[in-house]
């Protein structure tokens, strides 16, 4: 069993005491199309692969800040937020649906999964609050990003990190999703381009969640520039194998 995994680290002015990374795809046991640090239970990878590659990122966590089990949420592709549970004071096995968790609580990691859709991490600047979401394009024109910031007292007081989703190169959809968005926002028109087939547009996804963020009250926007589906070492994507795994956007307070 492998000690440290490869984890990416949001690069963002968080107080030291709060954690914010990304696994990749590799550091797992999971098998083609999978392969390998597959931490989903919903893609038809083996349960014993999941399951193994689970412990593997607990066992990272535990070292690093001696973390509880992680909150791991049924995402639905919706806007609801849940406040993380510790382990010993909910069932073992209470994965709400929802795509966005938040705690105050110290050494309780809060987790949502991807595989091109955005995740983006929020702590306010003492770091007595940290949050993870999950943003696909529904989502993201839905409110998810806004509902998880109603959970903290001052939005001036937030800042937020874009980790790794499908670029704009690459995110090809129809004239729907471009409609959604611009008719709540004419300047989301900016963060759309059109694509190589008639009706078709690029999607700038992180153009999009950074104008809501900040329509929403963050000043402090970091991170995004990635693209999941040309970067096949690091990354799995959805877009681009459509059979694949899932990579775990994990956040936590440790001791000040």
């Amino acid at each position: 069993m492998t000690d440290v995994l490869p984890l990416l680290h949001a690069d963002w002015p968080a107080p030291a005491h709060v954690h914010a990374v990304m696994t990749t795809r590799a550091g797992g046991v999971s098998q083609s199309p999978w392969a390998s640090l597959n931490l989903g239970t919903h893609v038809g990878d083996d349960p014993a692969h999941v399951t193994e590659n689970r412990q593997r990122l607990q066992g990272v966590l535990r070292a690093t800040a001696f973390c509880e089990t992680p909150q791991w949420l049924n995402q639905v592709h919706g806007i609801a937020v849940v406040e993380a549970e510790h382990h010993a004071d909910r069932r073992s096995f209470w994965v709400p649906d929802a795509d966005a968790v938040t705690t105050t609580q110290k050494e309780l990691p809060c987790v949502v999964m991807t595989a091109d859709c955005l995740p983006v991490f929020f702590c306010d600047s003492r770091g007595h609050r940290v949050a993870v979401a999950h943003a696909g394009w529904r989502g993201l024109c839905d409110g998810v990003l806004e509902a998880t910031l109603k959970t903290f007292n001052h939005p001036a007081d937030v800042m937020a990190w874009l980790g790794p989703a499908i670029g704009p190169e690459k995110f090809e959809v129809g004239g729907e999703v471009r409609d959604a968005f611009v008719q709540q926002d004419e300047a989301a028109a900016a963060a759309f381009a059109p694509g190589t087939n008639q009706g078709r547009w690029l999607a700038d996804i992180y153009a999009l969640a950074h104008r809501r963020l900040q329509r929403a009250g963050i000043k402090s926007v970091h991170g995004g520039g990635f693209c999941t589906v040309t970067d096949s070492a690091r990354f799995f994507s959805y877009r681009r194998d459509g059979r694949t795994g899932r990579m775990a956007a994990v956040i936590w307070r440790s001791e000040p």
